[in-house]
């Protein structure tokens, strides 16, 4: 089995770095295009911090989040007995704190559960937090918070939607009490508007996009794997620096012209399948979408001023990319801006 290896992303890297450097303060949205490798980067770089720094990792990508109990106990790691193992119960935050890895959760026991539950208040859940972190603080250590796959928690209410009480949350810990960074991972740049729009967010984040190699990088990475000059010309034609897509290739043996070709119909028959669902029930929005995808016939990146109808049904099917911050549209993928390309050509 090949082993593939994180892969240059030093300027990514030294970016978040020199967040982690600074005193707490914003915000820092960590976005970019579906399996651009956000979360690799930030494992490696979870990894690789040192001991002055105490990371709280939270991926939601798992989690079946319908309601606020359920996104709240996606946050903790509940202490847990180890059968036939005797330990000393942790029934202070203090030695909660002692218990905390690299790539846990918060750590809780059950008595602060049940305050954390209380009424049912996000409060009771961001006052033990703070606790916690102010703990971690004590040690001489810097808290980092990191929620990934955050825009699962949209639909989510709480006497209004959570999503305004988790950032004014997330305000408190950075800009108000300079306790915790806070990281918020997505791929869903319109997540990042709707948030911006409904929780006050105005100079009070940043924003750090990931995105795919560009072709120097992946020419370096592809190297490593002894592909053939031909071979790296077939994978960035048709796969570009999407990291997800590069690894498929290297981890298949035989005709990899023959399999990206495959992977680019099957693509298009996808994209097809999507769009043309609509044009029997909604016409005028099969034929907004399809203006909006003959605009990447001869183009790869579109400006755009707002976030329309079909700007949203196609980023909500994964075909496009809204990258709010420089008002601009373009495929998910290289693959999916060819698919795009043979599908306008039957129209």
């Amino acid at each position: 089995m090949k082993r593939i290896q994180f892969h240059n992303r030093e300027k990514k890297i030294k970016e978040i770095r020199s967040i982690l450097h600074a005193e707490p303060s914003l915000i820092t949205f960590i976005y970019g295009p579906i399996n651009s490798g956000k979360t690799t980067l930030i494992s490696h770089l979870i990894e690789e911090l040192p001991e002055a720094y105490t990371p709280f990792y939270i991926n939601l990508r798992t989690k079946f989040l319908s309601s606020y109990d359920e996104f709240i106990k996606s946050l903790f790691e509940m202490e847990m007995e180890t059968e036939g193992v005797k330990r000393k119960r942790k029934e202070t935050l203090a030695e909660l704190v002692s218990s905390v890895t690299k790539v846990a959760g918060i750590p809780i026991n059950k008595e602060f559960l049940d305050y954390v539950f209380k009424d049912n208040k996000p409060k009771n859940a961001f006052a033990y937090i703070i606790k916690l972190f102010e703990e971690v603080k004590a040690t001489g250590k810097q808290p980092v918070l990191i929620l990934d796959e955050l825009q699962k928690i949209g639909d989510v209410k709480v006497n209004g939607f959570l999503i305004y009480e988790l950032f004014n949350f997330f305000i408190d810990l950075t800009k108000e009490k300079h306790l915790a960074h806070v990281f918020v991972m997505t791929s869903d740049s319109l997540f990042i508007e709707q948030i911006y729009s409904e929780a006050m967010l105005e100079d009070r984040c940043t924003y750090l996009l990931v995105d795919e190699f560009d072709e120097e990088t992946t020419t370096a990475f592809l190297e490593e794997y002894e592909f053939s000059d031909d071979e790296m010309a077939v994978a960035w034609k048709y796969c570009g620096g999407k990291p997800i897509s590069l690894v498929e290739l290297v981890n298949m043996e035989g005709d990899r012209k023959g399999k990206v070709e495959e992977m680019l119909k099957i693509r298009k028959g996808q994209i097809e399948e999507i769009v043309y669902s609509l044009e029997a029930r909604y016409t005028e929005m099969f034929d907004a979408v399809m203006r909006t995808l003959s605009e990447f016939i001869g183009k790869e990146k579109v400006g755009y001023k707002y976030i329309s109808d079909e700007i949203k049904f196609l980023v909500g099917k994964n075909i496009i990319f809204a990258d709010f911050v420089n008002k601009e549209l373009r495929a998910q993928s290289r693959l999916n801006l060819l698919a795009i390309r043979e599908v306008m050509k039957n129209v």
